[in-house]
């Protein structure tokens, strides 16, 4: 059962790697024209940057689908990568975003600090003015007190 825990640690280590390569690499590259929408004002719940999260949902999906007859290291990456979306839906999209308006602001040092690398993103609309591509890795200029 050991491997169950380390592919599934593996599968959320690799959710956020990769998506920092594709946040900076591709979000903010070829896709710019999908992802602007979320650095856009908008009234709407919805954004058609989070066409993303549908993307990285269905692998998710589809890892667990082909893994649980055997439950195999398919079933339980998928399971990691789940669970960086219901981190990431709760941290960026409840906490930052407020899109659902369940919390106050975060108080925690860890939490705050991720929340100024995201408001440091978005202090500019521009395709290529972004800094702080990560959710959990940012750098630690933003963990400080001010």
């Amino acid at each position: 059962m050991m491997y169950a825990f380390l592919y599934t640690i593996l599968g959320f280590t690799a959710m956020e790697i990769s998506g920092w390569f594709i946040h900076k690499y591709i979000m903010h590259g070829p896709l710019w024209q999908i992802h602007k929408t979320h650095h856009q004002a908008s009234k709407s719940f919805f954004e058609l940057n989070d066409l993303f999260s549908l993307l990285f949902g269905s692998i998710a999906i589809i890892l667990i689908i082909v893994g649980v007859g055997q439950l195999d290291y398919r079933f339980w990456m998928g399971m990691g990568i789940s669970i960086y979306g219901f981190s990431y839906f709760f941290l960026h999209d409840v906490l930052i975003h407020r899109r659902l308006k369940w919390f106050e602001k975060p108080k925690n040092p860890f939490l705050k600090g991720i929340f100024r690398a995201h408001q440091a993103h978005h202090a500019t609309n521009k395709k290529d003015d972004a800094v702080s591509f990560g959710l959990f890795i940012v750098p630690k200029k933003y963990f400080k007190s001010k």
